[in-house]
């Protein structure tokens, strides 16, 4: 892979790969190791894409990969954070209530929600990246929505009451 075309590649999809990791982490210190890492696979990557979506799809495959190694680890469990969770990268003010009931799904629901709608990635490719079948994906995104319905549901009428 050359400088320029890795250097193309980094700027289009590092902010991607940011917020994918940081999704599926929760900690902006772990989702920025995962983005390196993820950038010296693309780095070393010995063998060239068919197209910037080609690239894109073989990132988050990474990304999702080196971060369900991340939480797999075993030393997870026995360090602390360097920093305190500071919330979600840059949330919109207008949905945050959202945010918040998508940051709290299981996650196996809340990575499908977050590539399907924010990433705006077809069933086919959230079911490459996640390594499942393209009908769990469906599966988990419908169960996803009825659980979002419930705690968006439950929070409208506990603001109600208030």
């Amino acid at each position: 892979m050359t400088d320029d075309t890795f250097e193309r590649l980094a700027r289009a999809y590092g902010d991607t790969v940011f917020r994918v990791a940081y999704h599926a982490l929760g900690n902006r210190m772990d989702a920025e190791d995962v983005v390196q890492g993820v950038l010296l696979k693309l780095y070393r990557a010995d063998k060239p894409f068919a197209g910037d979506d080609h690239a894109k799809h073989w990132l988050l495959r990474v990304t999702v990969n080196d971060c369900r190694k991340l939480l797999r680890s075993p030393w997870r469990g026995h360090t602390l954070p360097l920093e305190d969770f500071d919330g979600p990268v840059t949330p919109p003010e207008d949905h945050s209530d959202v945010l918040s009931a998508v940051m709290a799904l299981p996650p196996k629901y809340r990575m499908c929600v977050y590539l399907y709608y924010y990433e705006e990635c077809s069933v086919r490719e959230v079911a490459q990246a996640l390594h499942a079948k393209e009908s769990t994906v469906q599966t988990w995104l419908q169960r996803a929505r009825q659980l979002l319905k419930r705690a968006l549901d439950k929070e409208k009428e506990e603001t109600r009451d208030v």
